[in-house]
């Protein structure tokens, strides 16, 4: 065992605090619209953080740490410019802002009064099974880790039986994520997962403040300069032979970022969760401030990391970790491991219960909302359209919570069987492609143009979907095949958004009524908007401030609006001096360091600012569920 008492006792407080967290907000769950949406009563810190925690699990945590241990820190400098987009996307409210108008439960019941109810069915069951695919994998690799970073048996005896641990592990993880769903569907599912944010955002900035102590910089250097020198993890502009996680792969990301936006469903539940369209907006805008702690931790680990593999003072910890490394099967899962292992001989007692406990948390946070989200789009999407009578409300949570069941069962015999060959980034690119290549497309052209048709939903829906089903098969019959997963969501990408625009403008064109879908003009639903005065200057509504902006939201956004651009101006310069001149690798060095001593500082004061943010937030919804009047047919359901 790797874990000491004191460790357990960390973990299991977390597990107790969680647990808690359910016992409290499970009796405010009333509704299927609580069920599927939390009652639309959350607030933005409460959203924020907790969407943040449902997006960051085990399995991506990994991911990250194994893809700067490739990168380095040059996927960093990339990454001001990804910021930029982001800002862009949060502060206008691009995509998110217009669905919550629509006060739709999914985005496939979007998809059937925007285009038509079997284009719902066909995208429903699309993401369903694009989800599971992709879903697929994620409790093997969290139970891996587990089992390798506690240091736990690969069997146990049971009743005289000698039973493999790998399983038993799997299901009493699968176990809990299904037992808090279970209990209050989205309405847990916020409150869990915003206690687990709140945790997660704590411990990341203090095991990297620990490992900032631990490893000089100078090692740091020293080990990073053994890189090829046109593979430099130092370097931005020296990563030509970086492979898979290089310029063009962050590149892709970027638009992927945009054109993706409100896509991937695997937390479809937080879309529809906020209390207006306003705080869906204010949510997203403090998105930019949410994970700093987070992008701290999954930057510089993986940089200790590869300093304690390729560092002579580090020798004996290296050989521990490769002989850690020697009993397990298949590249692709050593890569997975090798971090958490390096881990295991830097971490003391104590952050190592820390960290196992945010693992946990990571875990349960992701299941519990991807559990949710693929069975409530199974019964919504796929089942519902089908009946001719609505289900009864009590029947209608009873057949969510078989469906949530359904996947669980689903996922486990999945992670149990598949072989995974690739990097997990790679294969979430590829495996999301099915619904992501397509979707982009019809979400953007369905809410901001009026002359998108159904049948070029359709048409882009079924292009992106048979690109990225083909880069599958090719990839698990050519592992090696020159075109890896990120590749080919940029060619179904391409694809379905050419498709869209031509079809459209080749079909019948007639004008689609967007006041009606978005509940404006004549159709506008008061409560869903609010206002705290005169409309602002012309100046606040450039930057994207209307009159329901109060002082607060404006400091956050002019916030939000100098941190970006000051890095983004940082990038610009760098950038254009790093093209006019020769940067020796130690003025990189320097400026690494400062870049993460300043968002040391900065993520210490923003885990204050969203704790409080959302205990108040938290209240608020407690107090708006217990006193909402529930409407038996809002349930997903349209009604012509």
């Amino acid at each position: 065992m790797n874990l000491t008492a004191v460790d357990w006792a960390i973990v299991l407080a977390i597990l107790a605090v969680m647990t808690t967290g359910v016992l409290l907000s499970r009796g405010y769950m009333r509704s299927v619209a609580d069920f599927l949406s939390a009652g639309r009563s959350a607030g933005r810190y409460i959203l924020s953080l907790s969407q943040w925690a449902a997006g960051l699990g085990a399995i991506s945590i990994i991911a990250f740490l194994e893809m700067n241990y490739v990168a380095g820190f040059s996927m960093s400098w990339w990454g001001f410019t990804m910021n930029l987009v982001m800002m862009l996307i949060a502060v206008s409210g691009w995509v998110i802002y217009r669905f919550r108008e629509t006060r739709c439960l999914t985005l496939a019941e979007f998809f059937e009064r925007r285009y038509s109810r079997p284009f719902r069915v066909f995208a429903g069951l699309l993401a369903f099974l694009s989800g599971l695919i992709n879903f697929g994998i994620f409790p093997a690799v969290g139970t891996r880790f587990f089992i390798h970073f506690c240091g736990l048996p690969s069997s146990v005896s049971l009743l005289g039986l000698d039973l493999p641990t790998f399983p038993l592990v799997m299901a009493v993880l699968l176990g809990l994520a299904l037992c808090f769903v279970f209990a209050g569907g989205q309405v847990v599912v916020i409150v869990t997962n915003f206690l687990q944010g709140l945790f997660v955002g704590t411990a990341f900035l203090l095991i990297t403040l620990f490992l900032l102590a631990l490893v000089g910089w100078d090692q740091i250097f020293a080990a990073l300069g053994t890189a090829p020198a046109d593979a430099s993890l130092i370097n931005p502009f020296k990563t030509s032979h970086v492979k898979d996680f290089n310029f063009w792969y962050f590149l892709i990301g970027v638009f992927g970022n945009i054109y993706g936006t409100m896509s991937w469903q695997g937390t479809q539940g937080y879309n529809s969760s906020a209390r207006t369209a306003h705080e869906a907006k204010m949510s997203g805008a403090l998105s930019m401030w949410r994970g700093m702690s987070q992008a701290l931790f999954l930057m510089f680990v993986p940089i200790v990391a590869y300093t304690v593999m390729h560092h002579p003072d580090f020798a004996h910890l290296a050989a521990l970790v490769d002989q850690g490394l020697a009993g397990v099967e298949g590249e692709a899962i050593r890569s997975q491991l090798r971090i958490p292992l390096v881990l295991v001989q830097l971490l003391p007692v104590g952050l190592m219960g820390a960290f196992a406990a945010v693992m946990l948390a990571a875990f349960l946070s992701t299941h519990e909302s991807y559990l949710h989200s693929w069975g409530s789009i199974f019964v919504q999407d796929v089942l519902m359209p089908f009946r001719k009578r609505p289900l009864a409300p009590r029947q209608h949570l009873r057949a969510l919570r078989l469906a949530i069941g359904g996947v669980a069962v689903f996922i486990f015999c999945f992670s149990l069987l598949f072989r995974q060959s690739e990097y997990i980034l790679l294969f979430f690119a590829i495996t999301g492609a099915i619904f992501l290549g397509g979707s982009g497309a019809v979400i953007i052209g369905g809410l901001y143009w009026k002359w998108g048709t159904a049948a070029a939903a359709w048409a882009a829906m079924i292009t992106g979907a048979a690109v990225a089903v083909g880069g599958i098969v090719v990839r698990q019959l050519e592992p090696n095949f020159f075109i890896n997963g990120q590749v080919f969501f940029a060619i179904a990408m391409g694809a379905s958004v050419t498709a869209y625009v031509l079809i459209s403008l080749l079909g019948r064109r007639r004008a689609f009524d967007l006041d009606r879908l978005l509940r404006r003009g004549a159709y506008r639903v008061a409560e869903d908007h609010e206002r705290t005065g005169a409309p602002p200057a012309r100046g606040w509504r450039i930057l994207g401030m209307g009159s329901e902006f109060s002082r607060g939201d404006r400091l956050i956004y002019v916030a939000t609006y100098i941190w970006t651009g000051l890095w983004t101006l940082v990038f610009v310069l760098g950038t254009v001096y790093n093209l006019s001149h020769t940067v020796a690798d130690a003025l990189w060095m320097r400026f690494w360091r400062f870049y993460v001593e300043i968002q040391a500082v900065l993520a210490l004061g923003v885990i204050v600012w969203f704790c409080v943010g959302g205990i108040r937030d938290m209240r608020g919804m407690f107090r708006r569920l217990q006193a909402a009047e529930r409407d038996v047919q809002d349930d997903g359901r349209v009604r012509r």
